[in-house]
């Protein structure tokens, strides 16, 4: 079995892959800066078992980061859980991409691996979204080209900063609200969170579909993505999985036979 990795700069997603690509484990932890590669191996090991697998199961394994600092952490603790080499989505392993931003090398592999699961998924022109620390906006042509992007404060990180600049304003968490009008601090807070990014997002696909000239298929992904997209007037397809799926795509495309 596979396990797929993607360490951002709030949480790791984890996903265990069987030989048929079927997502049999996805869970979210959230990053640690200063833990040790002992500690993460005691964490994967955790979740493994809390989902009926053992650290017998795990054959091979594929990671993706955007957090440096973390990377060779988690690293060495897969290493020392399954005795594996761990593929590293980055330079020098094969994506099938034709990128064209100004420097290739400068895109997220986050970004990349998003990309990568939605051209084998979903239609193109695309447009996808992903809801993390930052919100992430990238845009793949109707030739399957990525072309680019936006990037965006995240919505939990805008809202911490809110918090703490203001003397009265409490910490919240963000759930669907019943409506647009708050009648309490909180849920003023929160629709404010919410709508606002749900407008945003309305908007720059309505932009970016106008500098294409044509409608896109539109896909979101991230941990905020699930309260969000509901809130927005367009079509987004709801994908939590997008990342395990895009690490897999690249894990199978650069095994070596």
């Amino acid at each position: 079995m596979l396990l797929a990795v993607d360490i951002g700069n709030t949480n790791i997603v984890f996903g265990c892959v069987n030989d048929q690509d079927e997502i049999e484990v996805f869970e979210r932890i959230s990053t640690n800066h200063s833990a040790t590669s002992a500690e993460y191996a005691v964490l994967i090991k955790t979740l493994l078992e809390m989902n009926d697998f053992s650290c017998e199961d795990i054959t091979d394994a594929i990671m993706s980061s955007v957090v440096p600092s973390v990377t060779n952490t988690v690293k060495e603790a897969v290493r020392k859980l399954f005795g594996v080499d761990v593929m590293v989505a980055g330079p020098g392993v094969k994506t099938g991409l034709n990128i064209l931003i100004d420097n290739p090398r400068q895109l997220g592999s986050d970004q990349a691996v998003d990309a990568v699961a939605a051209l084998h998924d979903y239609p193109v022109p695309l447009i996808i979204i992903d809801m993390g620390t930052a919100t992430t906006v990238s845009v793949v042509d109707n030739k399957r080209n990525y072309m680019g992007g936006l990037i965006m404060t995240g919505m939990r990180v805008a809202t911490d900063a809110l918090i703490q600049r203001t003397a009265q304003l409490p910490k919240i968490d963000f759930e669907l609200p019943p409506s647009i009008i708050g009648t309490n601090t909180i849920d003023c807070m929160k629709n404010g969170a919410l709508y606002s990014n749900a407008c945003a997002l309305d908007g720059i696909i309505d932009r970016i579909e106008e500098q294409l000239g044509e409608k896109c298929t539109v896909v979101a992904t991230g941990g905020l993505a699930e309260v969000v997209v509901p809130l927005c007037r367009r079509e987004i397809n709801l994908d939590k999985n997008l990342l395990i799926k895009g690490l897999t795509i690249i894990y199978r495309k650069n095994k070596k036979k």
